[in-house]
């Protein structure tokens, strides 16, 4: 009796791999597109199982770069369902079909999901798992007079488990450069460095020493994109190819995603197997797996590492009861070194280890096929243990040292063993976040860095740091033509070095110091220019009336627009001579439309104030009054405009609404916060989520507007709520808006009465309370001075 005869016929078994790729210019070059390639790949992965296409019940793939992202271009067309575009050239008809979520973690999680779904004995019968990509042909033709069109439209069923890219990236990687993969593992990959204390070369050599094996490999593999063998030295050394991309990273040690590869495994229970007669010499058993998620990337305790990937591993193999010394194979995960170095550091292996670290030649040299690398190191893990036998180890690695699945493959029959993932990312999510400063300033000390060159030899420093008043982490970035900055980066070692940095509007930026930043980044002293491009500004005594003048917009506001109302709004605060504030909108159409939505539409780049759009949806200690006149349409950001003066006025035009559900957006201007503290809130819910409208009456009624008046208007009648508030003293009214600001988040009304503002005692020592209570003694006008 064999022992494949003891088996559960659940137990899930790969039973075909196959590979296919190309090369524009190379004998053979067919011009194939990301279906063609998955294709010529799944029937080699069928031929070599001797299965019929029709038996494949299930088929899923790995998402192509051209669809991981919501803006990502595809310049020659594709799949609108890139899975049952490959099973229809393979003449197969799969009942369910799925594409998998962004990640290079993406091949090996989907055989870990799917083989523990044959266990059950009630999932899919025969899955076809299908990747690949055609990014060299997509350059190489894009501008082609001839181009190739990829487009298709197959339509049928298709489970798209959408991007996955939560936590993955956001705004405020976006504000400072991290955009790319190499400027974020090149974080990783200096943190390490500070860890070991290694200089800039010893370093840069190790990293070549890691990846001159792989190289060998590649070489060697009819797959590969960049067959070409290099030495430590070569790799290491910075010539003209060989460019530094993002230090510590020259070109020759970064995935290369130039490539046109595909890639396919099939996997099925040992009872289909046996009953389909793949041969028992053809079967491969999953006897480890694992798939957990790091911290998200700013959120880490150490950027030197990512135990989380560590762990993974080491869990694979104790499901599968192994030790690391009785795996023959490895495929590590090699985008960047670091990704290499990390399960090495955190497994004790030696660089050097006489098993090597990859079987197809790592991302670098044999390819970074997007998303779909793993899957061409599961074939390959699967065609060596077929040779030699024994227990072979994927890691897939997706995100930013995010997210890791391991698989430990053998040829040893073995019974499937349920994985512990979910307890273990339990404890992974319970690690203490590090917390972070999205708005730094201050005396800081730099924790890690990068610096990233541009084609036009433009250099910017991107760097981690820690703020010395609280420890708190933050992104920054390096002053255009800032070199002293750039220097110390660039130098031996600058991990710990003192800096200053300052929040703009444009994010984080630093220096060596504070002197530094201000000489490169002067700032403004508050005032008003002498003429606006996109506003009107009328001084009328202690009033300031601010009109956006952009009636062909409807008043939306650009980033233009925006820093001039913020320094507009600056000025008014500073100035002592203004007392009352009004903003309204030019023309009988519209307050404000919010945002201008043609000039975000258009790519164009832009940012908004500290002081939020307008300048005033997140200005702070508002202490002087503010009051909109609203003509027309007040829509999204226009609205939050309203919701964040003290007053509004509003003809009978007047319309308010937070439109942004409509456009794909949300009111994140403050709208989401103030309209709910504003209106009541079931109301106020309805508006956000539907974008309904409520006219002036409406408005009225339930306390958003403090007066209405007739059509064409509005401005007037702020005037007039203005000339009451200048009748008062503005040192009282100053004074209560403070205690106001100070006690709003106060929610026990005897705690909120009781609270000991020193705004009070400004005003008991006040020139203002005086001129009052003489003025009411000897019965005449108080003459305010606002002091």
């Amino acid at each position: 009796m064999s022992a494949l005869d003891g088996l559960d016929p659940a137990t899930p078994v790969l039973v075909g791999v196959g590979q296919h790729a190309e090369q524009p210019g190379q004998p053979g070059y067919a011009r194939l597109s990301a279906v063609e390639l998955a294709a010529a790949a799944a029937r080699r992965a069928l031929e070599d199982a001797g299965i019929d296409p029709a038996a494949i019940d299930t088929i899923a793939g790995v998402r192509q770069f051209e669809i991981s992202g919501p803006r990502a271009k595809a310049p020659l067309g594709r799949s609108d369902n890139y899975p049952r575009s490959v099973a229809a050239r393979l003449g197969a008809d799969p009942a369910h079909a799925v594409l998998e979520v962004v990640g290079g973690q993406s091949p090996q999680h989907l055989v870990n999901e799917f083989a523990a779904a044959i266990a059950t004995g009630t999932g899919p019968d025969v899955v076809l798992l299908v990747g690949s990509e055609a990014i060299s042909t997509t350059r190489a033709l894009a501008d082609a007079p001839d181009r190739p069109d990829f487009t298709e439209h197959v339509g049928g069923q298709l489970d798209d488990r959408g991007y996955g890219l939560a936590g993955l990236s956001s705004r405020y990687h976006a504000a400072h450069g991290l955009l790319g993969a190499p400027s974020q593992y090149a974080l990783f990959e200096n943190a390490r460095r500070a860890r070991l204390k290694l200089s800039r070369a010893d370093y840069a050599l190790a990293m070549g020493a890691l990846f001159a094996p792989f190289t060998t490999v590649a070489a060697a593999n009819p797959y590969a994109a960049a067959p070409v063998e290099r030495d430590a030295t070569e790799l290491a050394t910075v010539t003209e190819r060989n460019r530094i991309i993002a230090d510590p990273y020259p070109r020759f040690v970064v995935a290369r995603d130039q490539v046109n590869q595909g890639a396919a495994v099939l996997l099925t229970s040992a009872g289909t197997a046996r009953r389909l007669g793949v041969p028992p010499e053809k079967r491969i058993f999953l006897a480890g797996h694992a798939d957990l998620r790091e911290r998200d990337l700013l959120a880490r305790a150490d950027l030197s590492a990512s135990p989380a990937a560590v762990l993974a591993v080491r869990h694979a193999l104790d499901v599968a009861g192994r030790a690391l010394d009785e795996i023959s194979t490895f495929d590590l995960y090699s985008c960047f070194p670091i990704a290499v170095f990390n399960i090495l550091d955190g497994l004790g292996l030696s660089p050097d280890d006489p098993r090597g670290f990859t079987l197809t030649g790592g991302l670098p040299f044999f390819g970074g096929a997007g998303n779909n690398y793993s899957m061409h190191a599961i074939a390959e893990t699967v065609t060596r243990l077929r040779a030699t036998g024994g227990h072979g180890l994927v890691g897939a690695n997706g995100g930013s040292l995010s997210k890791y699945s391991v698989g430990v493959y053998t040829t040893t029959p073995t019974p499937w063993r349920p994985d512990g993932s979910a307890t273990l990312q339990a404890e992974v999510n319970s690690w203490e976040p590090v917390e972070v400063a999205t708005r730094a300033d201050g005396p800081a000390t730099i924790e890690t860095f990068t610096i990233t060159h541009g084609r036009d030899g433009r250099r910017t420093g991107i760097l981690v740091g820690r703020l010395d008043h609280d420890h708190r982490r933050f992104l920054a970035t390096t002053v255009r033509g800032d070199t002293d900055l750039l220097d110390l980066l660039a130098g031996e070692s600058p991990f710990g070095e003192r800096i200053f940095v300052r929040a703009t509007a444009d994010g984080n930026r630093a220096a060596v110091s504070r002197a530094a930043l201000t000489a490169l980044l002067p700032t403004r002293s508050p005032g008003f220019r002498d003429s606006y491009e996109h506003i009107l500004v009328r001084r009328d005594g202690h009033l300031l009336e601010v009109t956006i003048n952009r009636p062909q917009a409807r008043n939306a506001l650009h980033p233009p627009a925006n820093t001039e109302l913020a320094e507009v709004f600056d000025a008014y605060f500073a100035d002592p001579d203004l007392w009352v504030a009004i903003i309204t909108g030019a023309g009988d159409k519209a307050f404000s439309a919010g945002n201008d939505l043609v000039w975000t539409a258009s790519g164009k780049r832009g940012s908004v104030p500290l002081t939020g759009f307008a300048g005033l949806t997140s200005r702070r200690d508002m202490t002087k009054p503010v009051i909109a006149a609203v003509n027309g349409y007040a829509l999204g950001g226009g609205c939050e405009i309203a919701l964040a003066c003290h007053l509004v006025v509003a003809d009978t035009t007047a319309r308010f609404a937070l439109s942004e559900v409509r456009v794909g957006l949300v009111a994140g201007a403050g709208g989401l916060v103030r309209l709910p503290r504003a209106l009541p809130p079931k109301l106020a819910t309805e508006m956000i989520l539907t974008g309904r409208r409520l006219d002036a009456a409406e408005a009225h009624a339930h306390g958003l507007v403090n007066r209405i008046v007739p059509a064409g208007t509005a401005l007037d009648g702020a005037r007039a709520l203005a000339a009451e508030i200048l009748a008062g003293s503005p040192t009282s009214v100053r004074v209560s808006l403070q205690i106001m600001n100070e006690t709003a988040g106060i929610t026990d009304p005897h705690d909120a009465v009781a609270h000991d503002s020193p705004a009070m005692d400004d005003l008991l020592l006040s020139e203002d309370m005086l001129e009052g209570l003489t003025a009411f003694a000897e019965k005449r006008t108080p003459h305010w001075r606002n002091r």
